[in-house]
Order: C-alpha cells, then sequence, then structure tokens
C-alpha cells in the first residue's frame, strides 16, 4: 500500500480508529457479491474517501458502517474503551445521499429538523439545533422555504444541515455532489471542507470525481470491483484550509496522477488477493 505521512488539518495526526471493518464480505440475496474481505478503519476527524470503478461496493460499504444492511461474513466493530461489535449503539451517524431526498411538502427548517423529531427533542431544543445548522451551511436565510424554491446546491445544503443536526460522531456521504454542475461542485467541496475543518468531525465520502477526493481528502482509499475490496490507500499530505492554489498546485497534480493510476489498476478484473488490507501504519 501506497500511502505519506498520516496528518490531517494543520499538519496533525489523525485520531484513533473509531470503527475497524475486518474481514467484511457482502452477498445480495441474488448471488452477487458486493464486498469481499474489506480491512477497513475510519479514523477520528479523518476525511477519507473512497474512489473506484461503478460497482465496487462504495455504496454498500457506507450502508454497512450506517447499519442500513448487515454484512454476509466479517466483523464491524466500533471503539468505545475497546471495539465492540454492538458500539454503534448511542453512535449518532448522519448519512447524506446521493439526492437530497427533502420532504417536497414541508419547510427547509421542518426537513432538517426531521432527525430531531423522531429523536423525541423537545421543540425548543430542536429548533436552536436548527437554527444552527442551516446557519452552518449558508441558508439562514432559506428556512421557511419550501425544497422546491431552492437551487439544486441549496437544496443538498440542506442535506447537509439536516445530517449535522445530531452533531454526528461520523458523517457518511455518498455521492452527494454528483449531479451538480462543476461550478457548483467545486463551491460545495470548498464549503464543505470549511466547515469539516471548523468542526472536525469525522467523514467517510464517496466519490468517482479523483480531482474531488484529493482535494477533500485526509487519505483517499482505491476500491476494486468483482468483488468490491480495497487495493490502494494515500495520504493527501496538504495543508488546510485548501483552495484554488492547491487545486492548480503540481502536489496537486502527482497526487490526483497517482491515484488515477490506481484507480485505472482496480478498474481492470484483479484476483481478490492482490487486493490490500487495513492501511500501514
Amino acid at each position: 500500500m501506497n500511502e505519506g505521512t498520516s496528518t490531517s488539518a494543520g499538519g496533525a495526526s489523525t485520531g484513533p480508529a473509531i470503527v475497524a471493518l475486518r474481514g467484511v464480505s457482502k452477498t445480495y440475496d441474488n448471488g452477487t457479491q458486493a464486498l469481499a474481505g474489506v480491512d477497513l478503519d475510519v479514523r477520528a476527524g479523518e476525511f477519507l474517501t473512497l474512489v473506484g470503478p461503478s460497482g465496487c461496493g462504495k455504496s454498500t460499504l457506507l450502508h454497512l458502517i450506517a447499519g442500513l444492511a448487515r454484512p454476509s461474513d466479517g466483523r464491524i466493530a466500533w471503539w468505545d474503551g475497546g471495539f465492540d461489535a454492538t458500539g454503534r449503539e448511542g453512535r449518532r451517524i448522519g448519512f447524506v445521499f446521493q439526492s437530497p431526498t427533502l420532504m417536497p411538502w414541508a419547510s427547509v427548517a421542518t426537513n432538517v429538523r426531521l432527525p430531531l423529531d423522531l429523536a423525541g427533542v423537545p421543540r425548543a431544543t430542536a429548533s436552536a439545533a436548527v437554527a444552527a445548522a442551516l446557519a452552518r451551511v449558508g441558508l439562514a436565510a432559506s428556512t421557511g422555504d419550501l425544497p422546491r424554491q431552492l437551487s439544486g446546491g441549496m437544496q443538498m445544503r440542506a442535506s447537509i444541515a439536516r445530517a449535522l443536526v445530531t452533531e454526528p460522531d461520523l458523517l457518511l456521504m455518498d455521492e452527494p455532489f454528483g449531479a451538480l454542475d462543476e461550478f457548483t461542485r467545486q463551491r460545495l467541496d470548498a464549503e464543505l471542507l470549511d466547515l469539516w475543518h471548523a468542526q472536525r468531525f469525522t467523514v467517510v465520502f464517496v466519490t468517482h470525481s479523483i480531482q474531488e477526493a484529493v482535494f477533500l481528502s485526509t487519505r483517499v482509499a482505491v476500491m476494486a470491483a468483482h468483488p468490491g475490496r480495497i487495493l490502494d490507500a494515500r495520504r493527501v499530505d496538504a495543508p488546510y484550509p485548501r483552495g484554488d492554489a492547491f487545486r492548480l498546485s503540481p502536489a496537486f497534480a502527482a497526487l490526483a496522477q497517482q491515484v488515477s493510476a490506481s484507480v485505472a489498476s482496480a478498474s481492470v478484473d484483479t484476483p481478490p488477493d492482490t487486493a490490500v488490507g487495513a492501511p500501514r501504519r
């Protein structure tokens, strides 16, 4: 596995693993093996991005971490003074899907408040948390708007606010900006990165864009398909905050080229025993 120094914002080391996947496999009822033998640590405070060809199981991996699906084999353990397979209980996990999935009849504030309503949080407490979440994503002036009154980028901001309103320990993001135009996508990438840098929550992000992965991440993991597995991982040893100067730098171009080469290798059918397990530390 090829990795640089383990760093996060400002050159500080990322924290200990908060969730560890060991030998995780997923086979669907129709016999399709989506994942095989995945070993992966998600470390506190890191921005980990998964890239790879279509069908390599990136979204499946997110669903398994979130508890939306169960592995066919292997173990997913959470750190709670020790790794415990039941440690997901009590964890706050935010999930941002590929589309905003907002209730069209409800206001932005009501959409963002939904996780708190489901958790039985008192209305006054929930309203304060919603206002804070919307302010964090730049939608403080849109609380009463309906989703149809928002642009695509604003709808995705509302979806991110809904995921952040519970102050999650882990934020899972499944190609959230993939359907947006490139200009809007780059702007939201920068806004998300500023938010992560300020709040230092842990992110696992899925994208098909190598440039997006390199710009956002402290670490990029490359997955191969047939079956899905971790093939490679690379540290992105670049300081934060990041902006256009980083996108145009030789270091960015070199990292993008390295990840592109790994993705190209992952796009060629390779036997599972060539896959790489948990990253070197």
